[in-house]
């Protein structure tokens, strides 16, 4: 059996080495970027993912480039400490089960796990998609045609193999009124600042976060409201314009931006097709699941994702009955995580400065002992973790 994946991302990655290491398959993974990608922010990587990487046996990769945090502090224009949420808190409440990684690393630990034989190629990516009865021709960008038996799109929120085979963007993906932008910098000013923290802006309308990396850079994380879906033609311009009023560290961080092709840019979103599949074409990742980084996990969901498919594949007797076990197992955790980030949108970047302070009282009211267990913040311990639940009821 034959699989080609559009997408070089988490969740391409992620299947590539299950669909060879388990079932045996003949992969083929093709990124139409020229190079891994450096750019993202960095993540708590924790949930179904974390497990999935744990069967996958990629859990220590992760945990030898994963970053250790102290806390999350709120900081003022003056670099004063308004809220901070300690990470040693969240971690227990998930017994420990989490991760602080930058996602070009996660890449990279996945990446490396991969095979030899599984046929990673770069700067290429699908011209035209030919279902068959009992597979897919896909005529690449470069000219050439490969033949698969199954067909898979992992190429992200602005999939090409869905806009081709199941569905337009503008049908199947939800702007949540916001802009996302991360990139990464040198400061030893701001490095020492920071330190172990994740600092945030406690601000109104837009926020930018800064975290220290170990080789010595600065990675900042920035979002912001928008009602225009559009991405803008320059990003560093985009950044100094939405940004340039906010103080402390942010004037430091803007003036060392580096230019657009450097700098991760994107409406913050969600994807919701009509389908995940449709004979031997399937999605995976943010191209069917996009959750936005307003509910976390997005990596997480990808590795599990990617987790559940294969199993499918691995327990079903056609493909085609693999592809609808999956959407009909993993569909409702994704929608149960898109629907919680739509409820809490308003809090993520308060609108006004009434919002902010209660934001503020909140995050306060979370560090009091016990306060995570009353607010829900402990899944492992209230109840199975979703793979389990998932492999109880089989293909």
């Amino acid at each position: 059996m034959r699989a080609v994946i559009c997408g070089a991302g988490i969740a391409g990655l992620a299947l590539a080495g299950r669909l060879y290491d388990v079932l045996g398959w003949d992969v083929v993974v093709l990124e139409k970027a020229p190079r891994p990608r450096a750019e993202g922010y960095m993540i708590d990587f924790f949930g179904p993912g974390y497990d999935a990487a744990e069967a996958m046996g990629v859990l220590p990769w992760l945990r030898e480039l994963s970053h250790p945090v102290s806390e999350a502090a709120f900081v003022d224009e003056h670099g004063r400490c308004r809220a901070r949420l300690g990470y040693d808190r969240f971690a227990r409440s998930l017994n420990g089960r989490l991760l602080s990684i930058m996602r070009p690393d996660l890449e990279l630990a996945l990446r490396e796990r991969l095979s030899f034989a599984v046929d990673l190629r770069f700067g290429v990516g699908p011209a035209r998609i030919d279902p068959r009865s009992h597979g897919v021709r896909v005529t690449l960008t470069d000219g050439s045609v490969l033949d698969a038996d199954l067909l898979v799109g992992a190429d992200g929120l602005h999939s090409t193999v869905r806009a081709m085979v199941l569905a337009e963007e503008r049908r199947c993906v939800r702007h949540l009124g916001h802009h996302t932008a991360a990139f990464t910098f040198d400061d030893p000013l701001v490095h020492a600042e920071v330190g172990d923290r994740f600092c945030l802006t406690d601000t109104v309308d837009r926020q930018m976060g800064l975290y220290a990396l170990r080789d010595g850079r600065v990675a900042a994380f920035a979002v912001h409201r928008s009602a225009d879906p559009g991405r803008p033609d320059d990003a560093r311009a985009a950044l100094r314009h939405e940004y340039g009023s906010l103080g402390w560290l942010v004037p430091r961080a803007l003036a060392a931006c580096p230019p657009h092709s450097q700098v991760y840019y994107d409406q913050v979103a969600q994807a919701d097709p009509p389908s995940w599949s449709r004979g031997r074409v399937v999605l995976v990742g943010d191209s069917c699941q996009a959750v936005s980084l307003l509910a976390g996990q997005g990596a997480s969901l990808a590795v599990a994702g990617a987790y559940v498919l294969a199993d499918q594949l691995a327990g079903a007797r056609r493909v085609e009955d693999a592809l609808r076990g999956y959407e009909r197992l993993w569909r409702p955790v994704v929608r149960d995580r898109q629907r919680a980030a739509r409820r809490t949108a308003r809090w993520f970047v308060p609108a006004t400065a009434g919002r902010l302070r209660v934001r503020r009282a909140a995050l306060r009211l979370a560090a009091l002992p016990g306060a995570s267990r009353l607010a829900g913040l402990s899944p492992a311990g209230r109840r199975r973790p979703v793979l389990r639940q998932l492999a109880a009821v089989g293909p």
